[in-house]
């Protein structure tokens, strides 16, 4: 009889541990929860931390995230207002804001990332095919504040100098807003969108780079060519200062000349009035001395002046 009491009290105080462990729940700061009375909501979304109560075996909790929570989206291939092809990689911050419209529409966070891709996607979607790629890489609206380069097109000067009517920051505001009128329903608030990435599709890129070369290779080529301008400018006034430098030295040589054989005519002209027998004297010796040639021969008479002074030189005066 007492092992048959001992056991059930066993018993007893067993459905009891369970009955209590079935009872109480706890939530810590970062979640809230639903319970549910045979898979149906039963009251309000239980957001307070701490100890709670609920009906054992027949309730049961399902608690989710109150954190703000992740969503990447896949990049997509977009075609922009001008038709050119790029690659937008987005990202967005989300909340439940409504645990049990969250349970009853997706019921958990695989489905709603499932459900933001549709409605984060479209939404960008659209936006980027209204837009004008210069608004999608532009952070803000108005003119471009920077200096715009000389070597630059016309048309990379009308680009750089338009006027856009939006930046990237407004159209990621606008895509927000729209993307919110549609997460309510789920239970879901969406706090914020970004643009992470955007670039050209492969073969757009390609084409934009062959286009950056062939630019820069133009720039370079008229850069050459003012170079070169330049230094047939530089090397024309060089040689035409050279020409000036040897046209003077050629006319100052040519003064200093004349004035040397003016004074040595002046020298001349004063010895021969001192003593013209000296100066005819002196002048034949030079001519003797540089009238010598090996390879002419010069036929004179004896009685020739030439050799006056040769024949003079026993001492007889000049011949009559």
């Amino acid at each position: 009889m007492r092992k048959t009491l001992a056991l059930a009290a066993g018993g007893l105080a067993l459905l009891g541990l369970l009955a209590l462990s079935g009872v109480f729940y706890t939530l810590a700061e970062s979640q809230q929860a639903i319970v549910l009375q045979f898979g149906r909501p039963v009251g309000p979304p239980v957001t307070r931390a701490g100890l709670h109560l609920k009906l054992p075996f027949i309730q049961e909790v399902r608690r989710f995230e109150k954190r703000l929570l992740i969503w990447d989206g896949d990049p997509n291939q977009i075609p922009t207002k001008g038709r050119e092809f790029i690659w937008i990689d987005t990202t967005a911050r989300w909340r439940i804001a409504d645990a049990q419209r969250f349970l009853e529409s997706v019921a958990t966070e695989a489905g709603a990332q499932s459900r933001l891709d549709d409605i984060v996607d479209s939404v960008v979607r659209d936006l980027v095919s209204g837009s004008e790629l210069v608004e999608l890489v532009r952070s803000g609206s108005g003119r471009l504040e920077q200096e715009v380069p000389e070597q630059a097109t016309e048309e990379q000067k009308k680009i750089l100098t338009k006027r856009i009517a939006r930046g990237r920051e407004e159209i990621t505001r606008a895509i927000l807003a729209e993307a919110r009128k549609i997460t309510p329903q789920y239970g879901i608030e969406l706090v914020d969108v970004r643009i992470k990435r955007l670039n050209y599709v492969e073969s757009v890129r390609e084409k934009v780079y062959a286009r950056m070369t062939s630019e820069r290779k133009r720039i370079a080529a008229r850069f050459r060519s003012e170079g070169e301008g330049q230094s047939a400018e530089i090397l024309g006034a060089m040689e035409k200062e050279l020409q000036d430098i040897s046209s003077t030295a050629y006319r100052r040589a040519q003064e200093i000349r004349g004035e040397a054989d003016a004074e040595a005519t002046r020298v001349y002209g004063a010895a021969y009035g001192r003593d013209p027998e000296f100066f005819a004297f002196s002048r034949t010796l030079e001519a003797y001395k540089d009238g010598h040639n090996g390879n002419a021969v010069l036929i004179l008479t004896t009685d020739s002046d030439y050799y006056r002074y040769l024949k003079d030189t026993g001492g007889s005066g000049p011949a009559g």
